[in-house]
């Protein structure tokens, strides 16, 4: 059941855009569109519209009409300047509007549930397409894996903390995580929601890759991360990749003899 203060939001942002004849659909993503929507939930909305483009102040008078703005952005930091950023009041809500073109439509990374639609054309748009969710690239990740690990082990040499953290964190989310979830047969979605869908197992070793600002912590976490990442590329990486298995054993080698 989708809670009533999000469902009151899309309502009155429909209103607004059916009076208006650019705007063709409105649609719903993410935890709306798997119904497992909760009081700490984004809403995540794909608005409809027959023209090429929209230019950002229009797109920010559509977020105004919306309800109580108290702050928005685009998203071209996530690679998306469709995207509207979106920070509401009374309540507080996040919510993230996505402006998309009509036959823009047919390329997508999930169906989304359409909420309010003129003369059925997101329909028939859905219809005759399908959504397909971009998966990593097995040998991209390979080939940078034990660079990327070198480096790191440099930093914990010299003693940048920081930055190791920062760099686990962004090797959780653009490889553990996503391989982790493929291994289980769910989309590679980073680290989203993965305290709820990885089994135990799994969630141990990815807690073991998380480190505090210490040296030796941060070390330990960068062997488990090298030990998990081989678990995960054994179990779902296809034997036509070209493992870089020199690159492997040195890289391991120079780890090991870090103080």
């Amino acid at each position: 059941m989708i809670p009533q203060v999000y469902q009151t939001f899309a309502d009155r942002l429909i209103r607004q855009l059916a009076e208006d004849q650019r705007f063709i659909g409105v649609a719903a993503g993410g935890s709306w569109r798997d119904r497992q929507m909760d009081r700490f939930s984004d809403v995540d909305l794909v608005i409809v519209h027959d023209t090429a483009a929209l230019s950002t102040e229009v797109r920010k008078a559509v977020a105004r009409s919306a309800g109580n703005l108290l702050a928005c952005f685009t998203g071209e930091h996530v690679g998306e300047p469709r995207l509207l950023i979106c920070l509401y009041d009374d309540p507080l809500l996040h919510v993230d509007l996505k402006f998309v073109a009509l036959p823009d439509m047919r390329s997508r990374v999930e169906d989304p549930v359409i909420l309010w639609e003129r003369d059925q054309q997101l329909s028939a748009v859905l219809s005759s397409s399908e959504a397909a969710f971009p998966y990593p690239d097995f040998q991209w990740i390979e080939d940078r894996f034990w660079v990327w690990i070198h480096y790191a082990a440099t930093k914990i040499g010299r003693g940048e903390l920081f930055e190791t953290l920062a760099f686990i964190s962004f090797m959780q989310q653009t490889v553990l995580g996503p391989l982790s979830l493929i291994r289980r047969d769910l989309l590679p979605k980073g680290v989203r929601k993965l305290e709820q869908l990885l089994p135990e197992p799994d969630q141990e070793q990815m807690q073991a890759t998380l480190a505090s600002y210490d040296r030796q912590s941060c070390l330990k976490a960068l062997q488990n991360i090298i030990s998990y990442y081989q678990t995960l590329r054994d179990a779902v990486m296809p034997s036509d990749i070209e493992r870089r298995h020199e690159a492997e054993k040195r890289v391991i080698e120079y780890v090991q003899q870090l103080p």
